[in-house]
């Protein structure tokens, strides 16, 4: 029986930067938001905030869902369920400090940074994901319900 992998991700936004987590994959550096599977027994939301708190040191709680995401690797043959949520900050930077020793470093990038690295994200997704917070996309938390 086929079964996608569920994910989560989250776009945090401070002073028009976002949250990146640096990562290696398959031995090169790569950028993504910080993001992971889901876990046996935990709701979307906890588990947005638990790959939030990994990546990054942070303790952040979503403000609304940004959108649910379908892709595939082909040449993996994998597929993708992604659950996006945001995070708007105010005032200064909140210091990082990733708690998961794959996390090489966590950087706030502007969107022309961004542009520029989008050979080095992990996946298309993480540009789609922030150009769909540019646009303005946004469905209440509540979108999504939990039934455990």
């Amino acid at each position: 029986m086929f079964k996608p992998n569920t994910t989560v991700a989250c776009v945090v936004v401070c002073q028009d930067k976002f949250l990146l987590v640096e990562e290696t994959e398959d031995g090169k550096q790569v950028y993504n938001q910080p993001a992971g599977h889901l876990e046996a027994d935990e709701s979307l939301l906890d588990a947005a905030k638990r790959e939030l708190y990994e990546e990054t040191g942070l303790s952040l709680d979503p403000e609304y869902l940004l959108g649910v995401y379908q892709s595939q690797v082909k040449d993996k043959g994998i597929q993708y369920l992604r659950f996006c949520y945001v995070i708007e900050l105010d005032g200064d930077y909140p210091e990082t400090n990733p708690q998961d020793s794959d996390i090489t470093a966590a950087h706030w990038l502007t969107y022309k940074e961004i542009e520029a690295k989008q050979d080095q994200l992990r996946s298309p997704m993480v540009k789609i994901c922030i150009d769909d917070y540019r646009q303005g996309y946004e469905l209440p938390l509540e979108s999504v319900k939990t039934y455990f």
